[in-house]
């Protein structure tokens, strides 16, 4: 004020006065309006004090406190209402305050639901026409501040099923919005699939959508999924890996190939291309049958995990001609379950095979989902026997390829190889080839892929676990590709194997070598039925759990691994067959006398050497 003041005098001995007048009011104007936007600040010694950051904290925190008071009335409110069972607008309009504030509150969309499901018996049509509209309004709202909102989407397929008409037109319209915002919205893409299925829109028309969008953006992992569920609907045949016409496969390699040399690094393409290399889903079928005297059981090992059961597959066992009554279960005891491997017993435990007959043993399911039933012959003076399904020799992990996929994926792996020149440290460039390599001759290229797996734990350690499986499991899946089933010896030590992939393949072996190796856990050991011999010397292995299953186990190696008390020995006791046992080199000798390992596993006959009377 004292600078008007000031310059108001000045100017009366200069200007007019009623120039001055005016000049006068406007300054006065405006130091008005500065003094209301500074309101919140004051002067002190002629400079502006501004609030302190302590200030703005609190008032920050005085807000919050304020709105957590009306957030916290309201949900109190609709909660009490909820237990009433109240159904009424109010619930509507509070729940959608709370709901565009926080569009993942679960609850809240429920008690939504359960109003529109008052509403449909006690509204007239027209009536919840309106209300369908509205909410589907709302929802869009809610969509357009958290597109990828669980809530929301959900929600929204409640009320398209729920309503009399749904214009599935403009639902199709919204779907295509929301992936303009954002390709990758895989709950939008899981939306359009819904629609699409109920709008009758044209799985060809789907299918071009997911080209242009892949043209858009090669990054799109949502289209590419899309992509694979669509081509084996358009273009089916049984007869190539993954269901879709081999020249229609063909060209999918150059589609996906273009990707791969845009950008490298994405991983979206590299995923598509391990399933344009996967393996079709077939129906399971029995490819392993044995059977005993002496135990009195049928074991079967299928091609797929399966449940066994009246409700789910009745799978019927014929003697003779004779169908047999009785149960079926896992190796683990299990009923209600899947699992590739299954015992037959009768229902009593009696011996349902004749004790000195020749016996023809017949399995068949009563499903179409299965494939073909099998049969096992036994001779009068055998006390076990078994068959393999003779499609599975040498081609049990790999399909045979026809001379068009076959010249196909050669050029595909020469041009990975190309790229590996200018991408030697890319791990999606690496893990092709080595699948390009598994899919056309696993044993040839060995050599190179355990070269490549090397590699890929040096680049990506953080993933060197992973790696390490990967290629137990092709040593493993090797191994078998070439094996002898008539001996029923497995050796496989010095193999650096990390697990054991395919245990199911073990059940009828009788002796297995897997020492030194990198075991650290015997995870699906249980399913060695037959095994009457297993050493696993030089592991890394501390609990024995898996082996409670072996009825038949006589004798066990597991000398320098890392069993530590004298309780990890406890499920040897399970063992009735077993006398010998074999310990030294774990921490647990250090601990525990041999007479303390006898009185844990009563059965043994020889400890470490030791014998005991």
């Amino acid at each position: 004020m004292n600078l008007s003041l000031t310059l108001f005098v000045y100017l009366q001995s200069k200007v007019d006065v009623n120039v001055i007048d005016k000049l006068y009011h406007t300054i006065i104007n405006i130091l008005f309006i500065y003094w209301v936007k500074s309101r919140d600040c004051h002067t002190m010694h002629g400079r502006i004090k501004v609030k302190t950051t302590a200030e703005q904290l609190e008032a920050k925190q005085k807000e919050r406190e304020t709105k957590l008071k009306l957030y916290t009335a309201a949900t109190d409110r609709i909660f009490k209402k909820r237990l009433n069972k109240e159904y009424d607008d109010e619930v509507l309009q509070l729940t959608g305050q709370i709901l565009q504030l926080n569009s993942d509150f679960s609850t809240l969309w429920n008690y939504r639901k359960e109003v529109f499901l008052y509403y449909k018996e006690t509204k007239s049509e027209v009536e919840m026409c309106d209300i369908y509209t509205q909410e589907l309004q709302f929802l869009e709202t809610c969509l357009r501040g958290n597109p990828k909102s669980y809530g929301v989407w959900n929600h929204r397929y409640f009320i398209m099923e729920t309503m009399a008409t749904p214009d599935w037109k403009t639902e199709l319209q919204l779907c295509n919005l929301f992936l303009e915002y954002d390709e990758r919205n895989f709950h939008c893409w899981d939306y359009r699939r819904f629609v699409v299925k109920h709008s009758g829109v044209s799985i060809d028309d789907e299918l071009r959508y997911t080209t242009s969008k892949i043209d858009t953006n090669f990054s799109n992992f949502s289209s590419w999924h899309y992509r694979s569920k669509l081509l084996p609907l358009i273009y089916p045949d049984d007869e190539t890996a993954v269901g879709v016409q081999e020249d229609v496969l063909i060209k999918e390699y150059e589609t996906v190939q273009n990707a791969f040399f845009t950008d490298p690094d994405d991983q979206s393409a590299w995923f598509y291309h391990r399933w344009l290399l996967g393996r079709a889903k077939t129906k399971p079928s029995v490819s392993c049958m044995f059977v005993s005297r002496d135990q009195g059981h049928l074991m079967i090992v299928t091609t797929q995990a399966v449940k066994i059961s009246p409700s789910s597959c009745e799978v019927k066992v014929v003697v003779n001609g004779e169908e047999k009554a009785g149960k079926w279960r896992t190796h683990r005891n299990q009923e209600n379950v899947y699992s590739k491997l299954w015992i037959f017993k009768s229902a009593d435990g009696s011996s349902w095979l004749p004790a000195t007959q020749e016996v023809d043993v017949l399995v068949s399911a009563d499903s179409d989902d299965w494939g073909s039933s099998d049969i096992v012959q036994l001779s009068a003076d055998q006390s076990e026997s078994w068959t393999l399904t003779q499609a599975d020799q040498g081609s049990r992990f790999s399909d045979e390829l026809s001379s068009a996929t076959s010249d196909t994926l050669q050029r595909e792996l020469q041009s990975i190889q190309d790229l590996y020149q200018l991408e030697p440290d890319n791990k999606w460039v690496l893990l092709t080839i080595v699948s390009l390599m598994k899919a056309l001759d696993p044993r040839q290229y060995w050599e190179k892929i355990e070269g490549y797996l090397a590699k890929l734990t040096s680049i990506d350690p953080l993933r060197i676990n992973y790696y390490q499986d990967l290629r137990s499991r092709y040593v493993v899946e090797n191994y078998f590709e070439g094996f002898d089933f008539s001996g029923r010896v497995i050796s496989l030590p010095n193999h650096s194997l990390t697990c054991v992939y395919h245990p199911e393949l073990f059940s009828m072996v009788v002796k297995v070598d897997l020492s030194h190796n990198k075991l650290t856990s015997l995870a699906g050991f249980s399913h060695f039925q037959c095994a009457r011999e297993l050493t696993l010397d030089d592991n890394q292995i501390a609990n024995l759990e898996e082996l409670s299953f072996l009825k038949d186990l006589s004798l066990l190696s597991v000398m320098n691994n890392a069993i530590a008390t004298q309780t990890a020995l406890t499920p040897l006791a399970r063992c009735p067959r077993l006398i010998k046992l074999h310990v030294e080199g774990n921490p647990v000798c250090e601990l525990v006398q041999y007479s303390d390992i006898k009185h844990t596993v009563p059965s043994l006959h020889n400890v470490n050497g030791h014998i005991f009377g």
